[in-house]
């Protein structure tokens, strides 16, 4: 099984996803369940290609986290 983070972003009306780990891998969509499946979708087509061109499928290494800042820490 293969696993990739994704980063998704709202943009002006719509949403935009990439994965850090599969450069060039992208998907917009209307929605966040459909820019997630629209990756989905576009990081099987992108792996599928390279184990048919016979090149590493990279691992997945990229970490997510939020950061909280309180907002007295800001003043």
């Amino acid at each position: 099984m293969y696993r990739f983070l994704i980063v998704i972003e709202k943009a002006n009306g719509n949403y935009s996803a990439f994965s850090p780990d599969l450069p060039g891998c992208i998907a917009t969509g209307e929605t966040h369940d459909e820019v997630t499946q629209n990756m989905y979708e576009a990081i099987q087509m992108h792996v599928r290609g390279l184990i048919e061109d016979e090149l590493p499928v990279p691992k997945s290494n990229s970490l997510a986290e939020y950061v909280a800042l309180p907002t007295e820490a800001l003043s």
